[in-house]
Formats: structure tokens, C-alpha cells, sequence
């Protein structure tokens, strides 16, 4: 069952076979991926683009040098791409809309990004993009952003991961499995490459049931249900460790040298020294536009659970949280509905309050909070390994400062821990929960004391310049 969530309804069935009915809902089944497998190839009139997208990366299908290997991708869709101004105008089938958003930002991204890619493979600097995306690229962009109620420019979920996947046997019972998956657009074509995407993917198939356990804690609430509240955390935290166990499996799919390789182009106009101005999109605006780069914080996992455990209404109020803010933006409207209600329903209710009336349900709730934890941290450490090991650079491809960013989360989530875990009186647990619950303290305590030492050492070579950058726009 797949539904759009305005007021987290419960029966609304969307058919598959309405091809007006956006791609992303959010559901039960799907959960935050789409309601049915991304189209593959574009169909005519757009078979041109589908041949540069092909020809495009840098190692192609066939494994030979493509179009960026060789600097000549910009100039070669200027010469071969025809303008589809027209051919968008009046086009509603949502899944063909999707594929044209996710080709035309791939399009984009590679356009104005390939002279930085040179440069950094280089020298390791960024040098200058291109500052203007040319009419057939920019006109076409905006008008099926607008149909999609997207930002004109390469997203998350919208574009770069969540919509850019197949499966190699589409007969399987459960077909999102890793190994089972493969690309549709690449900027690299490396196996690097494909494991990064694909176990984003892989990790937001369990979404469904994420979906499924918050409305369950929820409503356990609302219905003052503890052994229900319990229940529902104790479920909602084995669907966490299996997101956690996948994006594990990271460190072995995704080579962090190869990271390097593709992450320029993922890289946004925001707060980039790349785009000093931003881009002007020609015959769009007369006024240059800045947008956040592709960034796995544009995913809805984390802030399902942030919202739910009212970790949201606890971040600390500083330009960092307000980046947070603004990178939730960046997602398919659906993916906002659902979030935005969980926080008002969340907040209304009381679910941290009602963890806290008792003891069991306390160390439930910090378990969760622990998985959130152990999910930043992992995120933290791979933004050590995959980029400041090989880059100096101090902007994320978000436009965040690298080093306190995720930190800023990160502590505000073992600070909470802490706070709410000196609450349980140990004593009254049994074994089991007693168990947990130290594990999770002494945790917290260890990894936060040392957290912020390191961005404390961090910081002298990485300047928060960004932070200040970011909140301008």
C-alpha cells in the first residue's frame, strides 16, 4: 500500500496504473522510494539526450573513455542537444517527468562542473564552473522542476540516488536488495561510484517499515497504550539496525579513494568558491540562483526519527541547525508533508514525556536515539575517511562547513542521551534493560568527550568560513 501523507492517513490507495500521481509518496510499502521502479531509457522526442547521458561519463558502459574523460561533454550537448522547451510544456505522466528531472539535473551538474573536475584531478583545487547553464539546459530544467515542485537542480532522492536505480531481475519477490540493483546515471561509471549510490538505495528500502513503527509510536500516544509504545520502539529499533547494518556494508561497495573520482559533480552552486555569484540560468532569470548540492542529508530516514524523538525540537538554535533546515528543502514535497506532520504530531503528543513516564520505556526511547547516534557517527567518519583524508577543501558538497556540521547534530543527539539517560533510575530495570542502558551511556559519554576534541583540532585547518556563507542566502 503506498499513500500520500498529509494527515498520516491510513487506507488511501493509490493505483499504480495513475500516471498523474507523483512519483514519491510515502508508504507503508515504498516508504521514501518511489511507488514504482524509475524508467530506465527516455523515450523520443528525447532520444538525444539519452545518447549524451550515455556517451557522458567517465568511463562508459562499455567501458571505454566517455565524454568527460575527455573535457568535451559541455561542448558537446551544445552542438547535439535540441531544445524540448516545447516538448515538456505539456507533458503530465509523472514517471517521465521524474526520468527528465533526474536526466536534465545529471545534465546540468555535469555541464557546469566539468571544468572543476579537471582542475581538481589536476591539482587538487576546484578552480571556476561554468557560471551560466545554457538556455537548452536551464528553460526545459525549470519548467519540469515547477511540474514537480522541485528546486532546478540536482537533489537526493528527486535525482542523483532514489531515482536513479533498476533492478537486474525484476522478477524477484524482493527485488530492492543490493546485489540485485543496478545504476541508471553515473558521472564516473566506477564500481565506486555504484556502490555509493546503490547503498543509499538499498539502506531506504527498509523505509517502509520506518514508516510503519513511527505511526505506531505515535499512536500508542495518543492512545496512552505503554505496552503498544514499547512494542512499537522495540520494532522501530530492529528496522534502525538493519538501515545502520547496510550502511556498513559502505566501507566495502565504496572504495574511499574512488569517492574522489565522482564527488565533484555532486557538488552545488551554494556557498562554493567554484560560483562565487551562483549560476545565472539563461533565459530563466535575470538573477543568479544558488542551490545546495546532492547530500545524503536530503534523505528522510534520519529526519523521520528526529522528529519523532523530538530531537528536531532540541537542536540548538546557530547557523548550522538553520543549514539543517534548509537542506530539508531539498525533497520531493511528499517526503516534507510526512516529516512536517510527524513533528507536529510528535511535539503535540509528548513523545519524549510519555518515554519518560517510565523506566523501560525511557531506555526504549534512548535506544532509538542511540541508533541515530551510531548512524551519524558512521556518517562522521566516513566524511573523515572518503573526503578530508584526500581533500582540503571546507565545504561540503551541501555547501556546509565539513567539520562542524555534522558534529553540530551529532553532539546535540549524545548531549540528549545524556541528558535523559541521568533520568533512569537503573536500579528499577531488569537485567536485560539494564544492560542496554549502560551500554548506551558509557557510549554516548565516550564518543562525545572525544568528538569534540577532535573538531576542536579539526577546525585549525578547516576554517567554519562557511557557516557565516551559508546563512546568507
Amino acid at each position: 500500500m503506498a499513500f500520500t501523507v498529509r494527515r498520516l492517513p491510513r487506507n488511501i490507495c493509490i493505483s499504480r496504473t495513475c500516471s498523474t500521481i507523483p512519483q514519491f509518496t510515502v508508504g507503508t510499502k515504498n516508504g521514501f522510494l518511489p511507488r514504482e521502479p524509475p524508467l530506465e531509457v527516455l523515450p523520443a522526442p528525447f532520444t538525444q539526450l539519452e545518447s549524451l547521458l550515455q556517451r557522458m561519463p567517465i568511463k562508459t558502459r562499455e567501458g571505454k573513455p566517455g565524454l568527460l574523460s575527455q573535457q568535451t561533454f559541455g561542448e558537446t550537448l551544445l552542438k547535439e542537444l535540441p531544445d524540448h522547451t516545447n516538448d515538456v510544456e505539456n507533458i503530465t505522466d509523472s514517471a517521465l517527468l521524474a526520468a527528465l528531472f533526474r536526466d536534465y539535473t545529471f545534465a546540468a551538474s555535469a555541464y557546469l562542473l566539468e571544468p572543476c573536475d579537471a582542475q581538481f584531478k589536476k591539482d587538487g583545487t576546484y578552480g571556476l564552473g561554468r557560471q551560466t547553464l545554457p538556455r537548452v539546459l536551464a528553460v526545459p530544467l525549470a519548467k519540469i522542476a515547477e511540474k514537480i515542485g522541485a528546486k532546478p537542480f540536482m537533489e537526493y532522492a528527486l535525482s542523483y540516488a532514489l531515482y536513479n536505480y533498476g533492478y537486474v531481475d525484476k522478477t524477484q519477490e524482493n527485488p530492492c536488495t543490493y546485489d540485485n540493483l543496478k545504476l541508471i546515471r553515473t558521472f564516473d561509471g566506477s564500481d565506486a561510484e555504484h556502490g555509493f549510490i546503490l547503498v543509499h538505495v538499498a539502506m531506504v528500502r527498509f523505509s517502509g517499515d520506518l514508516v510503519k513503527h513511527s505511526r505506531a509510536v505515535l499512536d500508542a500516544v495518543s492512545w496512552k497504550d505503554r505496552v503498544a509504545f514499547d512494542e512499537a520502539l522495540r520494532s522501530l529499533h530492529g528496522t534502525l539496525v538493519d538501515i545502520n547494518r547496510t550502511m556498513e556494508t559502505m566501507w566495502t561497495k565504496s572504495s574511499s579513494a574512488g569517492y574522489n573520482e565522482f564527488r565533484t559533480f555532486i557538488m552545488g552552486t551554494k556557498n562554493q568558491p567554484m560560483f562565487p555569484d551562483g549560476v545565472l540560468y539563461e533565459g530563466v532569470s535575470e538573477e543568479r540562483t544558488q542551490y545546495r548540492g546532492e547530500s545524503g542529508a536530503n534523505d528522510s530516514m534520519i529526519p523521520t526519527l528526529d522528529n519523532l524523538l523530538q530531537v528536531t525540537s532540541n537542536l540548538p538554535e546557530n547557523p548550522l541547525t538553520e543549514i539543517l533546515k534548509d537542506f530539508r528543502s531539498y525533497r520531493p514535497g511528499n517526503h516534507n508533508d510526512w516529516l512536517n506532520e510527524v513533528r507536529e504530531r510528535a511535539d503535540s503528543l509528548g513523545v519524549l514525556d510519555f518515554a519518560r513516564g517510565s523506566d523501560t520505556s525511557l531506555v526504549l526511547y534512548l535506544q532509538n536515539l542511540d541508533m541515530n547516534r551510531e548512524f551519524r557517527m558512521r556518517h562522521w567518519n566516513f566524511t573523515k575517511e572518503y573526503i578530508m583524508k584526500y581533500s582540503d577543501h571546507p565545504v561540503a558538497t551541501g555547501g556546509s562547513p565539513i567539520v562542524s556540521w555534522l558534529p553540530n547534530q551529532l553532539s546535540a543527539v549524545m548531549d540528549l542521551i545524556e541528558k535523559f539517560g541521568n533520568e533512569v533510575k537503573a536500579e528499577k530495570l531488569d537485567e536485560t534493560h539494564k544492560d542496554i542502558y549502560n551500554r548506551i551511556m558509557s557510549t554516548a559519554t565516550a564518543q562525545n568527550r572525544v568528538l569534540k576534541r577532535e573538531v576542536e583540532v579539526l577546525r585549525e585547518k578547516y576554517p567554519d568560513t562557511a557557516v557565516a556563507a551559508s546563512s546568507k542566502y
